[in-house]
């Protein structure tokens, strides 16, 4: 099936109002997991009459909200334009099709930034628009609307989770000092934006060593949030002590993956799931005996329905997801100061030659209060 680009320049109304719609969007950063964060502005003679954002999973999506709110308005939408950051859904999921009930509003025109990839949509949206006489066109900010929704994309595409990798550093690279001391080296500004990266994850990931060494809660404390993110604790032997701080917060919302077969996880095992925690039995990485498989982890978490992982871990795992190849993107926060020995960010390698190096691009570096925040992109 053949979906119409649009030809639209980038000054063109019709980029205007999508890029209100993909404000929208931004809006519903931290709400909508495992769900897309989507934008939807409605158009009758040049101008908004109505516009809205996707809620809470389980609630209305985007288009919903905004023909609701034009409803409640008295607004007739006959004839408008709707555009929509990513193509209205075709099936019946938690909430009912989006593309029927734009066809039953009678809208004239739909444009769309991004085709849906979930292949229960996948074209589906904008081919029933079109079946009921309704213009489509898709395309026309695509880049921006993805970049909202990297994981939904990762997980249908590529069948695993968008990997974020983040590390608070000495600008030297330095993690933790020899005798294991890591709090603070980073200042409150630069702590604060972080819990703003955890919040618009589907799931953080940690290991068992950071969970021993540094007791996390790994949860969202400095951000308005209407949810928190599942934690995700790597723990090949099920060595996770049920006091263990992030399991004071929603247990449920705590998932264990480990490698040991049912004989040998009970009882430990029995005492998580008592206290709520979720089990994920995985096999052996091949590579590294008695090590959980990591590939097989991203892919069961995909299946979970998350889509943003976010790494807080140590330099073990790190530098594992960095061998393995799964890691997307770096956040690194660098403190302005040197601490000469201690753990590095991932001490992968050896390396045989510089070029060897993983290559990072698409870097961008901001100042956060007293540190620096880098941003860039593997492979």
């Amino acid at each position: 099936m053949t979906i119409p680009s649009t030809p639209t320049h980038a000054d063109s109304a019709d980029a205007a109002f999508m890029r209100r719609a993909l404000e929208l969007a931004e809006g519903a950063l931290y709400r909508t997991s495992p769900n897309p964060r989507v934008g939807c502005v409605i158009v009758q003679g040049g101008r908004v009459v109505a516009e809205g954002a996707t809620e809470p999973a389980g609630q209305r999506h985007a288009e919903i909200v905004a023909l609701d709110a034009a409803r409640a308005q008295g607004v007739d939408v006959r004839g408008a334009s709707v555009y929509v950051t990513l193509e209205p859904c075709a099936h019946f999921g938690r909430t009912p099709p989006c593309a029927n009930a734009l066809v039953a509003a009678g809208v004239a025109r739909v444009v769309a930034a991004a085709r849906d990839p979930n292949p229960r949509v996948d074209g589906g949206g904008l081919a029933r628009l079109a079946a009921a006489g309704i213009r489509t066109e898709c395309g026309l900010l695509e880049n921006a609307a993805r970049e909202l929704n990297l994981g939904f994309f990762s997980r249908f595409e590529r069948g695993r989770p968008w990997v974020r990798l983040k590390a608070a550093a000495s600008l030297d690279g330095i993690t933790a000092l020899p005798n294991g001391q890591s709090q603070w080296i980073t200042g409150p500004a630069a702590r604060a934006d972080g819990h703003h990266w955890r919040a618009r994850a589907c799931a953080v990931l940690t290991g068992m060593g950071t969970v021993r060494d540094d007791d996390p809660q790994l949860t969202v404390r400095h951000v308005a949030t209407q949810r928190q993110p599942v934690r995700v604790v790597v723990d090949s032997r099920l060595e996770l002590p049920p006091t263990a701080r992030l399991l004071r917060t929603e247990p449920h919302k705590v998932w264990v993956a480990h490698a040991l077969p049912p004989e040998q996880a009970e009882p430990r095992a029995r005492v998580l799931r008592e206290l709520g925690v979720q089990l994920i039995a995985l096999p052996v990485d091949a590579a590294k005996p008695g090590k959980t498989d990591l590939d097989a982890l991203l892919r069961e978490l995909a299946v979970r329905e998350i889509g943003e992982l976010h790494v807080e871990a140590g330099a073990r795992l790190n530098a594992s997801l960095l061998n393995a190849g799964l890691v997307d993107e770096l956040l690194l926060y660098l403190a302005p100061r040197l601490l000469g020995q201690g753990a590095g960010i991932a001490p992968f390698g050896p390396l045989q030659a510089v070029a060897d190096g993983i290559k990072l691009q698409r870097l961008q570096i901001e100042p956060v209060g007293e540190d620096w925040r880098v941003r860039a992109r593997l492979g």
